[in-house]
């Protein structure tokens, strides 16, 4: 074992769109009393030494000893710095993922974070813990949804001391509702037949998978007059935009209600990459585009980073190409979570409390400035 084995497992995820979009996921490989965490915002399809940080494994472990502050803003920025304070000599120009103690809890060699489409149909869904005992048992660990960071982490933690107690051994899959999943082996071989079976046993029990023929993605050069013309308006709103049609998303945005099942955030990684508030403009023309843009600024405090055309698609709208791109890319898989969710009692947003807390984190703020 060795880092160039965790290296290999990040790029065998990070180059799949079926596991991984934008800079989201993170993989870990523990050597002994250290750590090595992919640092935050980087690239899992461009996995090279740097991109992890060594991290001091006893240092972590004495976290869990602290009392920190009842007020989220003020303990995530203590365990932060405690996290910080724990990086290796010369590792302090990185940034671990926010993940970190999650990473050392699970007690294997390697672990991989990921957040198909295809799990996150039953995790984001309105039966999904049930749906997951009825596909894979009582072992794996399902946690709620809750805040991501330090609370999270205490969860998963207090959940494997008791799965542990019980069975005598540690749990290898945690399904987080809202989330993704976490999976741990003592080698990459054992992580990609973890992930191969729950891929098999989520996917027999999908009843409609999404139809995507037709769908077309363009920044507008070569396009009719009205989706360039919303393009050059986004732009100079947003700084960059780019479109995509056809297919599903055709179906999606007939109107209002049609739009529902993708009207907010399903994941922290949707509300990093393609905002939790997306926009739905009635009109197509730049007028009621900027009326509507201007309007939904008012509301939410925030640019949109999606904006759905009534009966035409929807763009993405960020500061750069990249990130309207990214904005596109999770959108269409919040369309893919909408659709598998289906099979499992229909689709589940991350509550209200929830989206404000990601919106407001600076760990987020952060990501997603590095990943534009």
């Amino acid at each position: 074992m060795s880092i160039e084995s965790l290296i290999e497992i990040s790029r065998f995820y990070g180059t799949n769109p079926e596991y991984v979009l934008a800079g989201g996921g993170n993989t870990s490989w523990k050597d002994g009393d250290t750590l090595y965490v992919k640092g935050s915002g980087t690239s899992l399809a461009e996995a090279s030494p740097d991109t992890f940080v060594k991290i001091d494994r006893t240092a972590l472990a004495r976290i869990w000893e602290k009392q920190y502050p009842e007020t989220s803003a003020e303990r995530e920025s203590a365990v932060l710095a405690d996290m910080m304070a724990a990086r290796r000599s010369g590792e302090e120009q990185k940034r671990p993922s926010v993940e970190t103690l999650l990473h050392d809890v699970l007690p294997f060699a390697f672990i991989a974070h990921l957040h198909p489409a295809l799990v996150n149909g039953l995790t984001c869904s309105l039966h999904g813990e049930a749906a997951m005992r009825e596909i894979f048992g009582k072992e794996p660990i399902w946690i709620p949804s809750v805040n991501p960071g330090y609370i999270l982490c205490g969860l998963v933690k207090a959940a494997m001391d008791a799965y542990s107690e019980e069975y005598r051994k540690p749990a290898s899959v945690v399904f987080l509702q809202n989330h993704g999943v976490f999976v741990g082996a003592d080698s990459v071989d054992g992580i990609k037949e973890q992930y191969g079976g729950i891929m098999d046993k989520i996917g027999d029990r999908i009843k409609r998978k999404p139809d995507f023929s037709g769908l077309t993605v363009t920044t507008g050069s070569n396009d009719d007059g009205t989706i360039r013309a919303i393009i050059r308006t986004l732009a100079e709103l947003a700084g960059s935009a780019a479109f995509m049609g056809g297919g599903e998303i055709a179906a999606l945005v007939k109107n209002r209600s049609s739009f529902a099942p993708v009207s907010s955030a399903f994941t922290p990684d949707h509300i990093v990459y393609s905002g939790s508030d997306p926009l739905f403009s009635e009109t197509a023309d730049d007028a009621g585009i900027s009326y509507a843009w201007k309007d939904h600024v008012q509301k939410t405090g925030r640019n949109p980073k999606i904006a759905a055309v009534k009966g035409l698609g929807v763009f993405g709208a960020a500061v750069t190409e990249k990130a309207a791109r990214f904005a596109l890319d999770l959108f269409l898989d919040t369309v893919k979570i909408a659709i598998y969710a289906e099979s499992f009692g229909g689709p589940l947003f991350m509550t209200q409390e929830q989206i404000n807390f990601i919106n407001n984190w600076e760990v987020e703020r952060f990501r997603s400035t590095v990943s534009a």
